[in-house]
């Protein structure tokens, strides 16, 4: 079966609860009738009340930026797998590059992110990607062979099932640099090879990889059409609910 592409809004620290009621109910009317891809919504964790609610038995998923990979604990500013769920969230983002790069994520609180979420049945999307140093060095295929290796340390072929992961090339993000189409493809075959020979040529061939970095509306059709690329996770571009819509309708 072909893989159902997933677009997702990651809000990062934008938005006040009125803000992102307003984008949700200008957002849901445009794309109430889209089938063909999922949609999901990253908004702040002090958001994610609004945004759930407003997005209640609609078309459009809504998930975390961010988790703990303890269930509970004295851990001063973090949000809780139980607590996501507790107000309705069903995916999550881990390991944001901007979480490994401000937050000194590795791959190892990746990887315990990674069985938390599994273990509660939220959908993780597990985040990699090489800044430009690696890119420019070579090193990009060593660079995403390590983070899928250590993200997915202890995970079974059937535990993996859920999973997606978005390869975010730190060097387009947020700097309107954007991988070619070809490049993109190129890592996620990578990413994909290097999951069958952790898991299975099965479990590659169903796993889901978004593209994150300067995805926009003029850029999207031509990543998105890339047999390879089954999504996107989109920062800038997807606060505003018009310039969302052009990409979920690439």
């Amino acid at each position: 079966m072909p893989r159902k592409a997933l677009i997702a809004a990651n809000w990062k620290m934008y938005k006040t609860p009125a803000e992102a009621k307003a984008f949700v109910d200008a957002f849901l009317p445009l794309v109430a009738s889209h089938t063909r891809d999922e949609i999901a919504l990253f908004p702040s964790p002090v958001l994610l009340p609004t945004v759930v609610a407003a997005c209640k038995s609609t078309n459009v998923a809504v998930g975390a930026q961010n988790i703990h990979f303890a269930e509970e604990g004295a851990y001063t500013g973090e949000t809780s797998i139980g607590q996501l769920k507790a107000v309705g969230g069903t995916h999550t983002l881990i390991g944001h590059s901007e979480r490994r790069q401000y937050f000194a994520e590795t791959d190892e609180i990746v990887n315990k992110k990674l069985h938390t979420a599994l273990k509660h049945g939220v959908v993780p999307i597990v985040c990699i990607g090489e800044v430009l140093e690696e890119r420019e060095a070579g090193k990009t295929a060593g660079v995403l062979k390590t983070q899928v290796t250590g993200a997915f340390a202890g995970i079974t072929p059937e535990a993996a099932v859920p999973i997606v992961i978005a390869y975010e090339p730190v060097w387009a993000i947020g700097t309107g640099k954007t991988a070619t189409p070809e490049i993109a493809a190129d890592a996620h075959r990578i990413i994909r090879a290097e999951v069958a020979k952790l898991l299975g040529a099965p479990v590659a061939a169903a796993m889901r990889i978004l593209y994150g970095g300067s995805v926009k509306p003029d850029n999207a059709a031509a990543l998105l059409n890339q047999e390879e690329i089954d999504g996107a996770l989109v920062g800038g571009a997807s606060l505003k609910p018009d310039s969302f819509t052009a990409i979920v309708k690439y």
